[in-house]
């Protein structure tokens, strides 16, 4: 179990290692794209919290290019269950960050141009959705159990 565990721990700090090479582009692709300090911290903390958090999660961790097809389950569910301030807003807010970090990717060649229409499509569809679920999560004379 712990040889299990130590190369799981191996895995997230190698991901961890990229993501921070990562993160350090991308801020700098967006202040080059002329968005402000508060814009670019606040995207590359929504950033963060999928690539380090959510996609580290399960076993086997996922790399941020991996990533780039979870936003349903991260965005109509694990966000939701983890994320304290999950509501309507900071969904909107995520999949805004999250397609300018894969459109980052896109121009940086690390995700297809597919990636990124299929990531778009994704979010284009899962949106609705993922607004009403954080509505009844959050509404309590709903069961958790009718929630999902």
């Amino acid at each position: 179990m712990t040889d299990e565990y130590e190369i799981f721990e191996k895995k997230c700090r190698a991901i961890q290692k990229a993501n921070k090479k990562l993160l350090e582009g991308f801020r700098e692709w967006m202040k080059a794209k002329g968005l402000g300090e508060a814009t670019v911290k606040k995207h590359a903390q929504n950033t963060d919290f999928y690539i380090n958090h959510c996609l580290l999660y399960d076993d086997p961790p996922k790399s941020a290019a991996e990533g780039v097809s979870g936003l349903d389950y991260f965005l109509g569910y694990w966000f939701i269950r983890k994320a304290m301030w999950a509501s309507e807003s900071s969904i909107r807010e995520n999949t805004t960050s999250l397609k300018k970090f894969y459109t980052y990717m896109k121009e940086t060649g690390q995700v297809g141009d597919d990636d990124l229409a299929e990531l778009r499509e994704e979010i284009r569809e899962g949106l609705p959705e993922w607004l009403e679920t954080v509505r009844r999560y959050d509404d309590p004379s709903i069961d958790i159990e009718d929630v999902w």
